[in-house]
């Protein structure tokens, strides 16, 4: 019953985290104005909002307008949800669930600003890193001296990187890893930083064979240090002891 109730009202989060994801880079409020089709402009009921439901009864198609829903909405709604359920599966139910789970809301509403905008905005990461600085002093997490190594290291490896490459990393995605490496410490942010840069490289060869992504132009990166974000999450240490076993 309880991952039943923690489902729906992820599925609920997830349909807000579009919003949030959508809205905040072009500087709009969150709350107003209503939900609307962004083609015909008109606002969308109760029914219209019901997380995946709505898209499936519709169709995939605004029902005043008949014009295309990007699936992307849904697929949001649907992965908040996946997500959080599984938090309590791999890790126990715990106090420390609050620092995941919001860890995952950050995880999630950058990667849908970053696919649409090409942006992680500092307004986000301002929020969710101070969010995670007031849990700190409630939850052990990890100690002080780790969150702050696991933050300088996050800003100064990719830093460096983007200007030894001259802009081959974003300022947004140097700044997220810094967050991250404050969250996690420096011991999984360097496994984050591998995966995305594994993830990203593996997804821009298959991209340029088909001719989806052009070699020199900038892509969304955020969205491949989220995956590896939340791989770490859930099988970090079992990756690392592996890594160890392998060097001895």
């Amino acid at each position: 019953m309880e991952v039943l109730i923690l489902f729906m009202y992820a599925l609920l989060l997830g349909s807000f985290y579009n919003v949030v994801g959508l809205r905040i880079p072009k500087g709009m409020s969150i709350v107003t104005p209503r939900s609307h089709c962004t083609s015909c402009k008109t606002t969308l009921t109760g029914i219209d909002l019901i997380p995946v439901l709505s898209y499936l009864f519709s169709k995939g198609k605004c029902r005043y307008c008949s014009t295309n829903v990007s699936p992307i909405y849904p697929f949001f709604e649907l992965l908040t949800a996946i997500l959080f359920v599984l938090a309590p599966i791999f890790m126990g139910w715990s106090y420390e669930l609050i620092f995941v789970w919001t860890y995952l809301s950050m995880l999630i509403i950058i990667t849908i600003t970053d696919i649409h905008y090409m942006i992680i905005p500092n307004k986000i990461l301002l929020f969710f890193f101070s969010l995670f600085v007031i849990q700190s002093l409630f939850l052990n997490i990890l100690p002080l001296h780790e969150q702050l190594i696991g933050l300088a290291v996050g800003f100064l490896l990719p830093f460096l990187i983007a200007v030894v490459s001259k802009g081959g990393m974003g300022g947004g995605d140097v700044k997220l890893l810094a967050v991250i490496g404050f969250v996690v410490g420096w011991q999984q942010l360097l496994l984050i930083f591998f995966l995305s840069s594994l993830i990203g490289t593996i997804i821009a060869l298959i991209g340029m064979k088909l001719g989806k992504v052009q070699k020199g132009k900038p892509f969304p990166f955020g969205p491949f240090i989220a995956i590896s974000a939340v791989i770490t999450l859930f099988f970090g240490e079992n990756l690392l002891n592996w890594y160890i076993t392998l060097l001895t």
